[in-house]
């Protein structure tokens, strides 16, 4: 069942090869998955982390909590594998969002030599955008 699941999302999303995303300079690079493995396995410089519990509510410019970096633009949803990220992007596409995943995942990112950073510390005491968590 998931696997028609997923068949189904990435018939109606287009999918980045690792090399395709890091060239793709119009494209916001929006990493989903988790702060524990984001700190164990580092991130992509440059993306944004959007846990994906409030994905649509920060991508969806009518959400009332969209973040305006994301709003609007063309997004490469990441998660570690790239599984996650198609039906990420399949939800966010449904709402008429411009997205799209990362084929691979991090891992995929990662295996084809692109560049890695370490994830940064959470900011502490700083309110984050509110609404629904």
């Amino acid at each position: 069942m998931i696997a028609d699941m997923l068949a189904a999302a990435r018939a109606d999303i287009d999918r980045y090869t690792p090399a395709l995303a890091a060239a793709a300079g119009d494209a916001v690079l929006v990493d989903i998955r988790c702060g524990d493995v984001r700190a164990r396995t580092g991130i992509i410089p440059g993306s944004f982390h959007v846990p994906r519990s409030v994905l649509e509510w920060r991508c969806d410019a009518s959400s009332g909590y969209a973040n305006p970096a994301l709003a609007g633009q063309r997004l490469i949803v990441v998660c570690d594998e790239g599984y996650s990220s198609s039906l990420a992007a399949a939800s966010l596409h449904r709402l008429g969002v411009d997205a799209a995943d990362l084929e691979g995942g991090f891992a995929g990112w990662a295996a084809a030599g692109l560049p890695v950073a370490a994830a940064p510390s959470p900011p502490a005491g700083l309110p984050g955008l509110g609404g629904p968590e």
